[in-house]
């Protein structure tokens, strides 16, 4: 055996130069922003603001796709219908 194959992991040259190496990597960098390793906190009453499908407006043959219906004049007339009667309600009830 050379010294080389018995020279400590910690000791060779790779080892070193990945010590040495304090470069972010940039697909790791968030620019400050929130994310799970940095989540944002809410300050004590304060409300967090929660987006739900109705939040877009919905055409009733969306609607009908999103149900798991083909886009039929029947299916998207009923989303029509469910739309006019229910509202935001009808999407909420599919997507939440």
């Amino acid at each position: 055996m050379t010294d080389e194959m018995r020279q400590p992991l910690e000791e060779t040259p790779e080892v070193a130069d990945a010590i040495e190496d304090d470069v972010a990597v940039g697909a790791f960098i968030t620019g400050g922003a929130p994310d799970s390793d940095n989540p944002e906190f809410l300050q004590p009453g304060e409300e967090p603001h929660v987006r739900t499908g109705a939040d877009q407006p919905w055409d009733p043959e969306d609607l009908a796709v999103a149900e798991g219906r083909d886009p039929t004049p029947e299916n998207v007339e009923r989303a029509r219908q469910e739309l006019e009667r229910d509202g935001a309600a009808a999407i909420e009830r599919t997507v939440p």
